[in-house]
């Protein structure tokens, strides 16, 4: 069943083409406007971890959202792949975080507690750790077993979810990028483009990822800034572990065709996606005290990417105080995790659908008071 109004998405990073490809399922008439190559940018920067259990808060809105989303993601990648060629090694394999001192070991039983009723934790010593994977260093003193965690191929996804909204019916305008939400009376009439032309529609979602908050004529300021995050790539045939593998803000994730992914930093340091000698050599110090085995190992590639940060790294998602004017972006290191439920969520707000998620927490007028 078709929807008359046109929905003009300004974006098509992982969240943009999950909002697309779901609001395209749906029948509304999508257009994606892209400045580059749809699905690149922090999704082909990222290690394509789904991991509920990582970088969140002990409790509140950040984990309700992550969990919602995590528990989709296997109906997700299955209608996915129905609508598209592109496979996103969608692996399910689980994870191990370790631990090599005391107080890290300490941390361990606490992440045990925090996890206790949303997934499933065990903790054992390191000698069983080793027994599950074999490389990992001796200093290793315990672990928590994670089953309930995800991993896939980032750039595959993007791919597939490109492919996917398009053959849904969604138009990509690519080489373009939003200059200036264009409003009349209290509500949107379109888009102005960084060349000069506009573009009509009843809906926009602003998914521009750190670049959202640079988009013109919105009715407040967004506070969503860019945050660094170097990666890099070790070559290692066949991969020395099987799950991902992680150590404080260290983590170690395979790929099927034989790298090992290390990532990540978190640099503040504003539009500047360049790796650097001193955030390399930290996430180098950081697999090599975990898999010291890797000394030798060749390193393939180093890059970094620029993710869309908040002042209490909550996503806005939502309704904008304009009408017709939607919010989709700010989901820091979090958008492979949280594509599904939010291409869900802005597809119900468009279509008037109510959410089985309350959106309030993710309201765009949050930050109105307080430091932003």
């Amino acid at each position: 069943m078709s929807d008359s109004r046109r929905v003009l998405i300004a974006g098509g990073g992982v969240i943009g083409c999950a909002v697309a490809w779901e609001a395209a399922r749906r029948g509304l008439d999508v257009t994606v406007i892209e400045r580059g190559t749809p699905g690149r940018e922090a999704t082909w920067a990222s290690a394509g971890m789904i991991s509920p259990s990582g970088h969140t808060a002990e409790s509140g809105p950040f984990v309700d959202l992550a969990l919602a989303s995590f528990r989709s993601y296997p109906g997700w990648i299955e209608r996915l792949r129905k609508d598209t060629a592109e496979d996103p090694v969608f692996e399910p394999v689980g994870k191990l975080v370790v631990a090599l001192t005391k107080q890290e070991e300490e941390e361990l039983h606490e992440f045990q507690q925090e996890q206790a009723g949303r997934i499933a934790v065990e903790l054992v010593d390191g000698n069983e750790a080793r027994e599950l994977e074999p490389a990992l260093s001796p200093e290793v003193r315990a672990a928590a077993v994670v089953a309930d965690d995800y991993r896939l191929d980032n750039v595959k996804l993007g791919r597939a979810l490109w492919d996917a909204a398009a053959r849904a019916g969604a138009h990509f305008e690519l080489g373009q990028s939003v200059q200036a939400v264009l409003s009349e009376g209290g509500r949107v009439r379109g888009v102005s483009l960084a060349a000069g032309s506009e573009r009509a529609a009843d809906v926009v979602v602003i998914a521009a990822g750190c670049w959202s908050g640079g988009v013109a004529g919105l009715p407040r300021p967004l506070p969503v800034l860019p945050v660094r995050g170097q990666m890099l790539a070790l070559q290692t045939v066949p991969p020395p572990i099987r799950r991902s593998v992680h150590r404080g803000s260290i983590y170690l994730v395979p790929r099927v065709d034989g790298r090992l992914v290390v990532g990540s930093t978190r640099d503040y340091v504003g539009f500047r996606p360049i790796p650097t000698a001193g955030g390399i050599r930290t996430l180098l110090q950081g697999a090599l005290s975990v898999l010291p085995g890797m000394a030798e190992a060749p390193i393939q590639d180093v890059w970094a990417g620029l993710r869309p940060g908040t002042p209490d790294n909550l996503p806005r998602v939502g309704r904008a105080p304009l009408d017709g004017l939607i919010w989709a972006t700010g989901h820091y290191r979090n958008g492979i995790l949280l594509a599904p439920i939010t291409g869900e969520l802005i597809a119900d707000v468009v279509t008037g659908v109510t959410s089985r998620i309350s959106l309030e927490p993710y309201r765009s007028d949050r930050f109105a008071r307080g430091s932003a």
